[in-house]
């Protein structure tokens, strides 16, 4: 199949792709930031206006749909197209703050806190947090690529699907488990948790302790499945599908 033979002739052009969505979103979220933290981004959240607020949260829906659109065009198998936007994600979202930090200054430190994502829940960590794991999605995104190109019937076995649905749980929580709380503490209905309607929720939430543990255990797990995937040999996977 085309991707099969050409995977690492796409690798740039779907790196170009990703950097300059990266860009894309920096610029958008620069625009924002001159308008509603003129003095730096810091917690707890500015006011946002609440149109301005179900925009973002929708940018947010589009943007995985033009992560998703690129790995659907490239190939027709789910495997690879799961590859595919897991090496886009993870380039975009590294690339994200490196134009931030260049264009803007921010962030000062790898800790500092951000918002990371609106859907389905608001979600807030440090920036490290983000960047590792998208350094894993790239891994893991070349790993599967190669694999399937020595062996078009390779596949994770359901005990790797099982350790990395597992690892994405725990890396969750500790995005939500702090502002969620807050959200609930705070008497709020369980909808004002969800997309844009959390940012008025948080309205004086400054984060506290990061939840290390998960992260730390979710990133060994992680990379435990990581190396199992690489060592594996060519022709360990089953008889080629429509995977």
């Amino acid at each position: 199949m085309r991707t099969r033979a050409t995977w690492t002739r796409l690798l740039p052009w779907m790196a170009a792709w990703a950097i300059a969505m990266a860009f894309l979103e920096s610029a958008v979220v620069i625009y924002l930031r001159e308008l509603y933290y003129p003095g730096g981004f810091k917690f707890p959240l500015a006011p946002i206006a609440p149109r301005v607020a179900l925009t973002e949260f929708l940018r947010e829906l589009a943007t995985m749909v033009m992560l998703l659109a690129p790995a659907a065009l490239v190939t027709e198998k789910w495997l690879e197209r799961f590859a595919w936007f897991c090496f886009g994600f993870g380039v975009w979202d590294i690339f994200y703050y490196v134009f931030l930090k260049a264009l803007l200054g921010w962030p000062a430190t790898w800790l500092d806190r951000d918002v990371l994502f609106l859907v389905p829940v608001v979600w807030v960590g440090p920036v490290l947090a983000p960047c590792i794991i998208s350094l894993g999605l790239i891994t893991l995104a070349c790993i599967l690529l190669r694999k399937r190109y020595l062996d078009p019937g390779f596949r994770p076995h359901p005990a790797q699907w099982a350790s990395l649905v597992l690892c994405g749980a725990l890396f969750l929580y500790t995005f939500v488990e702090e502002p969620l709380r807050f959200i609930g503490r705070s008497g709020a209905g369980a909808s004002t948790a969800t997309g844009h309607r959390a940012m008025d929720a948080l309205g004086v939430y400054v984060p506290g302790q990061y939840a290390w543990w998960g992260f730390i255990a979710a990133t060994l797990l992680g990379a435990g499945t990581l190396a199992g995937l690489a060592v594996r040999r060519p022709g360990s996977g089953r008889t080629e599908r429509r995977a």
